[in-house]
């Protein structure tokens, strides 16, 4: 097996986002073309087949202006989409200065294999959980929560790193992003499409008391809804399939670069219903470790379940499951009181008086004076009893 094991998975993931693009554009256009539906419908009486065939004419006309907005939106998301989830989540850049123990594991597992390092980002959230974003070797960036840092030993944050640098090995971070946007797009002009109608329609049914129009409008417009319905509903299909078939093989990837398949199911174990992050959409938390968003058992979840990918790893990596485990305490958070005992205390005094250095004497003294002023225990000094005596 070569490296990661998961060649073959690359090359489909390849394959996937180019089919992905072009998909985005064909639902682009099916959007448009219900939009003009709906619109020829609220100001045309005329049977379905013409309304069709005027909204058919108004697709050709806008689908260049489609096609550039579209294209527009991958740039857009293209260069800028690390900078909305970094606002999203608050996610920021740190280096070996700031998190040295975070930092060497990810440059050590990067080493270990080659791998371009990507740019390391910390979250501030109590939440266990990480995410890998970017589109190219110079985007590609991994997040780590605080509390992911603070509640898992060295092994298990490995095992996380090496989760998502799979991700991003593998091409699913491409592929999710791109996902992303189809579904951003998507939402958008579905949105667009209901206004425009809901508006319109509003207006005509206030206008229009005459009776005059016949059933091809609503014809028309019913099949713009089921046209908008299926688009939505592909696209939100395509984001479920991506993400719940990827976790399995980041899980197999971690092992193969850590070869230590227990560290990844303890740290499953550890971040199991832990892992929401407050304020992320949906589109965040499928790039998550683990998204404990779920309903209808496991119909729409984005990711498997965690027992699941703990027996994929028990029954084909040999590791051992330990079961739900409880979370370690947290750190102590340094206090006032420990950064006063952290300050330098003057030496004890020793029992026959000041220590040594206490007893020097001061800057700028006589080495003489002390002599003059202080008698040895039995009498003044024989240097001092001299001169006494010359005097």
């Amino acid at each position: 097996m070569a490296a990661y094991g998961l060649y073959s998975h690359i090359q489909s993931n390849r394959r996937r986002s180019i089919a992905l693009l072009i998909g985005l554009f064909f639902l682009i256009y099916v959007l448009v073309y219900a939009g003009a539906l709906v619109a020829e419908a609220l100001s045309v009486d005329a049977d379905p087949d013409t309304l069709m065939q005027l909204a058919w004419n108004d697709l050709l006309h806008a689908a260049p202006w489609a096609t550039i907005g579209t294209a527009l939106w991958v740039v857009i998301a293209y260069y800028f989409h690390q900078d909305m989830i970094d606002a999203l989540t608050g996610g920021r850049d740190v280096q070996r200065a700031e998190e040295p123990r975070l930092y060497n594991i990810l440059e050590n597992l990067c080493i270990s294999r080659g791998i371009t390092m990507p740019k390391l980002k910390i979250m501030e959230s109590d939440a266990l959980n990480a995410f890998a974003t970017g589109m190219s070797p110079k985007q590609y960036s991994i997040t780590v929560t605080t509390g992911l840092l603070n509640r898992l030993n060295d092994a298990e944050i490995e095992s996380v790193l090496g989760h998502e640098l799979t991700h991003i090995r593998n091409g699913d971070v491409r592929m999710m992003v791109i996902a992303v946007i189809i579904a951003g797009v998507v939402s958008f002009f579905a949105e667009l499409v209901f206004r425009l109608w809901f508006y319109n329609g509003f207006s005509f049914r206030g206008g229009r008391s005459d009776g005059r129009r016949g059933g091809g409008a609503a014809v028309a417009i019913l099949i713009a809804v089921a046209l908008i319905a299926v688009a939505y509903f592909l696209s939100f299909v395509i984001r479920l399939a991506l993400s719940r078939s990827r976790e399995f093989l980041a899980d197999a990837g971690s092992v193969e670069l850590t070869k230590n398949p227990d560290a990844m199911i303890a740290a499953l174990r550890k971040i199991e219903g832990r892992g929401e992050l407050p304020g992320a959409t949906s589109a965040v938390m499928e790039m998550c470790v683990d998204n404990p968003r779920q309903g209808f058992g496991e119909l729409f979840d984005t990711h498997p379940s965690v027992d699941s990918r703990v027996a994929a790893l028990v029954k084909f990596a040999g590791g051992h499951d330990p079961g739900p485990l409880a979370l370690p305490p947290p750190p102590p958070q340094e206090t006032d009181a420990d950064e006063d005992r952290s300050e330098p205390q003057p030496p004890p005094r020793g029992p026959w008086g000041p220590a040594a250095d206490e007893s020097s004497e001061p800057e700028g003294a006589s080495p003489d004076s002390s002599s003059e002023t202080s008698p040895g225990p039995w009498g003044p000094h024989s240097g001092a009893t001299s001169q006494s005596g010359h005097n």
